[in-house]
């Protein structure tokens, strides 16, 4: 049975079905108050690497350094910094960022879980991880990352 890596990474994300990347983003995280987050720019198959050093959390992308206020923050930039994402919303509620961060790691490691239980020839598991981390990473960028701060819309006259 002769499938290309376009077919199996159509089957992949429908298999996901709600653990897709991208409707996680999508569905969870751009409904809830969020800042949008610019990645500097990075190379293209840099792998971010966590690094706890004497002023805090560090995600190191390449030769690029991000400092992250908690060790959360900088799973939930990682999981996207590996897509290659420009620009992602980070949620504004800090408590939420770690149960979402866990989700999308889980998400990412399940896709290429199901691509090696699918794809035996490592040509066509490659050219499909590919293919999977491009489309992981256009419908994120096509959801895009909102508001570069969050809005309060609360009323804050005292008077009646």
């Amino acid at each position: 049975m002769a499938q290309s890596a376009n077919d199996l990474a159509s089957a992949i994300e429908t298999k996901m079905g709600e653990a897709w990347l991208p409707r996680i983003y999508r569905d969870r995280i751009l409904k809830m108050r969020t800042r949008a987050y610019h990645f500097p720019a990075q190379p293209k198959r840099a792998e971010p690497k966590i690094h706890h050093t004497l002023l805090g959390i560090e995600l190191k992308v390449g030769r690029r350094r991000m400092l992250c206020p908690d060790l959360a923050t900088a799973r939930y930039l990682a999981v996207f910094a590996r897509a290659g994402c420009k620009a992602v919303a980070i949620p504004y509620d800090i408590t939420k960022i770690s149960q979402i961060a866990d989700e999308l790691e889980s998400s990412w490691h399940r896709m290429f879980l199901l691509l090696e239980e699918v794809a035996r020839d490592e040509g066509l598991r490659a050219r499909s991880r590919r293919l999977l981390v491009t489309r992981v990473r256009d419908e994120i960028e096509s959801a895009g990352a909102g508001a570069p701060a969050p809005e309060f819309a609360r009323n804050t006259k005292q008077r009646r």
